[in-house]
């Protein structure tokens, strides 16, 4: 194995999750298809070591739960300044948990929502 090519969301909102994971999270469209076949819209997005795949499909089901569903738990994105992304977030509208301290690595993180309720994660890393 070599790493993460892609993470698929499967979101209830195309435009909306479009909007939100290229306009506020700021990935840039890779790619994106309308699979007719399917009635689905297909999105690749570049997030830097991987690519995120947004898609939608009529009527998928919610989340089970929040942040503790069997399965994928969290995505979580480095950022080098959290403050700053905080910031950035919370002016358009997204809010964010409070900012805790990773007892084993000493970094910060906190947890935000996608316009699904996907548990979304910013982790400080360094330079």
């Amino acid at each position: 194995m070599r790493g993460i090519h892609h993470i698929a969301i499967i979101c209830s909102d195309y435009q909306r999750s479009r909007r939100f994971y290229t306009e506020i999270l700021g990935f840039p469209v890779v790619r994106e298809v309308w699979r007719e076949e399917r009635q689905s819209w297909k999105c690749d997005l570049d997030a830097g070591n991987a690519q995120i795949e947004l898609f939608s499909f009529p009527a998928p089901p919610r989340r089970p739960t929040r942040p503790e569903a069997c399965g994928l738990r969290h995505l979580a994105f480095c950022v080098q300044d959290l403050d700053d992304e905080v910031a950035r977030l919370k002016a358009a509208g997204i809010e964010c948990e409070p900012v805790r301290i990773d007892p084993y690595t000493e970094r910060r993180f906190t947890f935000f929502a996608d316009p699904d309720a996907l548990p979304l994660e910013l982790y400080e890393v360094a330079g």
